[in-house]
């Protein structure tokens, strides 16, 4: 046992700061969470009078009740859609999570068609290519709840068109890699998106609702001259009857989503079952509620990342790794539910030592198949004469080395600054951790927006100075304030989970409980052996 001695005094002024901070943060979030809520759920009345459920009425009974539904990328194309953060809707038009289906764990996506009639959002790409990239890589079964108009074309980007077409890849990706891919069409489903219902194994279609075709009506009108009705074109009955497109039958949304679960319940599965192996788990000895107090709001200031360790692991009990070595990275091992996982944090930039430690620590823990979790809190590696001398370059480089080629699964947490390289040996997200997450403090950046401002002020003044020319100091100071102003605005979790360059922000309290869900979600994938297939199920 090395059960970590908590070192935080909740009744001081710096602590009850850190919480005031937090907690402003999280109601932000949520409120931004609940502004695209209502913003959805004010359609209700118009799905009513169609007999038809709001998406996130979908969702809801889609998924088994009680079951833990984990949701991602909750801020994605926030301030995308429109600039004004007092009328921004976050989320890219998709709801989206990881849940349960008839016992199954599965990845879910529903159009959020009470937004824009299901239209793509920005940023609304990118989290369909996460959200199915997670489905992939944990092998996990794919039922998504389709009705979207499409692409809006009032905003049509090339790039949107081109990179689009990864979705549809990936659907056949799935489907060749032994992993289902069941749809609801609930309402339309055009143009390319038609495909989005053609590359399913099992397709729901409602009756009198479904619309699924390559050209509506006024198209078809333009193109060829022809005139038929969305219903001759593109309805349930004929694609059930008629093209073999649909599989179901469903009389209304209700009906479709028991198509959907019965699909689910007969499919030959593995449920998640009672793991032999895991040893039975006590909670940590200090209170969650903790964690709102312990990070600071400015990512300058020090912080003892064991104590947020403490607050989250099982029994508080953190076997460190190499303390008095590289001591400002800290490594070690513990437990969470009774899982092994293997931890990496910062106390403070990364050093030669810090780096050597970490990338020994990286191999050991993929030769006992140990997860590694990263929790990220460092302003990058240490620079400096001394430590160039000492080879930075060499054992940062290492270090990256090692997160690229580990074997076990890799888990991020953004809990403070992550800066510069740091962000690269610690698995930031540009190295594919299979899970990411932020705290609501968290600042992702190359560089602090003051240090860059700087750096640029005497790159300015050097170049002036070769030239012989008068330093203007009025233009300096303006220009730093531009980049300050620059950088500021897009390290925040606001700017960065907005453009799904995580897969969602976590109140610190609910750390425990995500990571025993992505664990777990790990675990099973990796023990899965799908049957694949040369090719993905076709369609009569």
């Amino acid at each position: 046992m090395a059960v970590i001695e908590s070192t935080i005094a909740t009744g001081s002024a710096g602590f009850k700061a850190n919480r005031d901070g937090m907690l402003a943060l999280i109601e932000r979030m949520r409120m931004l969470e609940e502004r695209s809520r209502a913003k959805s759920a004010a359609a209700r009345d118009r799905f009513h009078k169609r007999h038809q459920l709001l998406p996130r009425e979908r969702v809801a009974l889609v998924l088994d009740p009680g079951a833990p539904f984990l949701e991602l990328s909750t801020l994605a194309g926030y301030m995308f859609d429109v600039p004004d953060p007092d009328k921004s809707a976050p989320g890219g038009g998709l709801v989206a999570g990881i849940g349960f289906v008839s016992g199954i764990r599965c990845m879910v996506s529903a159009n959020d068609a009470g937004i824009d009639a299901g239209a793509l959002q920005p940023y609304g790409l990118d989290k369909t290519l996460r959200v199915q990239e997670l489905a992939l890589e944990n092998r996990l079964p794919y039922v998504q709840l389709v009705e979207s108009a499409g692409a809006n074309l009032l905003r049509y980007r090339v790039e949107d068109f081109v990179r689009g077409g990864n979705i549809f890849r990936n659907l056949a990706r799935m489907s060749a890699a032994g992993l289902p891919v069941v749809t609801v069409t609930h309402g339309s489903s055009t143009a390319g998106g038609a495909y989005q219902t053609g590359l399913s194994d099992y397709i729901v279609m409602v009756r009198g609702r479904t619309r699924a075709f390559l050209a509506g009506p006024p198209l078809l009108k333009a193109a060829t001259g022809e005139i038929a009705t969305e219903e001759e074109l593109g309805g349930a009955v004929m694609h059930t009857s008629v093209s073999g497109l649909g599989d179901y039958l469903a009389e209304d949304d209700r009906d479709a989503l028991r198509i959907a679960r019965d699909i689910m319940a007969g499919l030959d599965w593995d449920r998640p079952q009672a793991d032999e192996k895991r040893i039975a788990a006590r909670p940590p000895r200090y209170d969650a509620e903790e964690l709102l107090g312990i990070m600071p709001m400015d990512h300058k200031r020090p912080v003892d990342m064991r104590q947020a360790i403490a607050r989250f692991v099982d029994d508080s009990d953190f076997v460190e790794f190499g303390p008095d070595y590289g001591p400002a990275t800290v490594c070690g091992q513990a437990r969470i539910e009774g899982h092994a996982i293997g931890i990496i944090t910062n106390n403070g930039p990364l050093d030669p030592a810090g780096a050597n430690k970490a990338t020994h620590f990286i191999q050991a823990c993929c030769q006992s198949q140990t997860p590694l979790l990263y929790l990220n809190n460092t302003t990058g590696y240490m620079v400096g004469k001394a430590y160039e001398e000492a080879g930075m370059i060499k054992h940062g480089s290492k270090m990256i080395q090692a997160v690229t080629s580990a074997t076990v699964p890799q888990i991020t947490i953004y809990c403070g600054a992550s800066f510069g390289a740091g962000n690269y040996g610690m698995c930031g997200r540009g190295f594919h951790p299979r899970f990411c997450f932020s705290w609501p403090n968290a600042k992702t950046a190359v560089m602090g927006g003051e240090q860059a401002a700087e750096t640029m002020a005497i790159v300015t003044e050097a170049a002036a100075a070769r030239k012989g020319a008068p330093v203007e100091r009025e233009k300096i100071d303006a220009m730093k304030a531009k980049i300050t102003a620059v950088f500021d605005g897009q390290m925040d979790v606001f700017s960065t989970s907005a453009r799904v360059l995580d897969d969602g922000v976590i109140d610190p309290r609910d750390t425990r409980a995500v990571l025993a869900e992505v664990m777990a979600i790990c675990r099973e994938g990796d023990a899965r052996t799908p049957h694949r297939m040369q090719f993905s199920v076709a369609r009569p």
